[in-house]
């Protein structure tokens, strides 16, 4: 492997570790907003957008134009990332963080059975395995009883089809980074984000103003460190890493969390979900080893 794309790949993973730190924000962001799902969502969408206009003007103008397919695949990604976070938050707000999160990391599975359906991606039985077992201990992580308690509610199918819909995006953003570099997919999707759910909350009849001093400064800090920051970092790393390897990757989003909640809103642990933080970690490195012998496989 080259030295410069070996130097590329250590940024890839760096920002990899940024973005997962940033995004892990997301729910407690959510959570102390008390607001609407989607309009949670749209604020999440919208404020990026506006931050990174000029940074993405001066790009543009640098680079000249962006082909109209490698625009509609962004603008594509980020309606399905915009239906996939609505689905989320509306979840959280009407059965609880556990059930909706916890299916909302299901978004793997979708990953891995995308890329082997659409990609003809090779995976490995080991890939398979670490899945399974990062998928396992984020149910712990978010709650012992998540398994025993999953009921068909509304919010739980909400949770179920973000998941969906975040493997989906994952899929998307692989083929449409291709094409782009990460400031321009970022912001072309955020843009399409945007709108979609502003389309979605006038249909709804959501109020997009009149909230909280305290509102506001958890949208703002929700829309500047988790998706500005944090899914910038993402999408530089994705042009260079598989989705079947940062998906899995984002499993450990829920301990992270978990150890931010403990001093933020006071939330305490248990031995099973630390058990359960250590099975993913344990997941997350056999799905990079996995992924690293078949990289190895396919370069020989």
């Amino acid at each position: 492997m080259p030295q410069s794309q070996s130097r590329m790949q250590v940024f890839a993973y760096f920002a990899l570790v940024v973005g997962i730190v940033c995004i892990s924000f997301s729910a407690i962001f959510v959570s102390m907003a008390n607001a609407p799902g989607t309009v949670v969502a749209f604020y999440r969408m919208a404020i990026p957008t506006v931050l990174f206009s000029i940074p993405f003007l001066i790009n543009l103008k640098r680079q000249g134009s962006i082909q109209k397919s490698a625009i509609r695949f962004a603008m594509f990604g980020g309606m399905l990332f915009a239906v996939d976070v609505s689905l989320w938050a509306t979840g959280i707000s009407i059965s609880g963080a556990t059930n909706p999160t916890l299916l909302a990391n299901t978004a793997p599975l979708w990953v891995g059975l995308g890329a082997l359906l659409f990609f003809h991606e090779k995976l490995k039985s080991l890939f398979w395995i670490g899945l399974g077992l990062a998928m396992l201990g984020a149910a712990l992580v978010i709650g012992q009883y998540a398994l025993q308690d999953l009921t068909l509610g509304f919010g739980t199918l909400l949770g179920l089809g973000a998941g969906i819909f975040y493997g989906a995006y994952f899929l998307i953003t692989q083929i449409g980074r291709k094409n782009l570099d990460a400031l321009s997919y970022f912001w072309i999707s955020m843009l399409g984000a945007t709108v979609l759910l502003f389309v979605i909350n006038i249909v709804l009849g959501q109020p997009l103003l009149g909230y909280s001093r305290e509102t506001y400064l958890s949208l703002l800090a929700l829309g500047i460190v988790s998706q500005g920051v944090g899914w910038l970092a993402l999408n530089f790393a994705q042009g260079l890493l598989p989705a079947t390897l940062v998906a899995p990757t984002l499993l450990a989003q829920p301990v992270i969390t978990a150890l931010l909640a403990r001093p933020i809103l006071g939330e305490t642990h248990n031995p099973w979900q630390v058990m359960g933080g250590l099975w993913v970690i344990a997941g997350i490195y056999l799905v990079h080893r996995s992924r690293a012998s078949t990289n190895r496989i396919d370069q020989g």
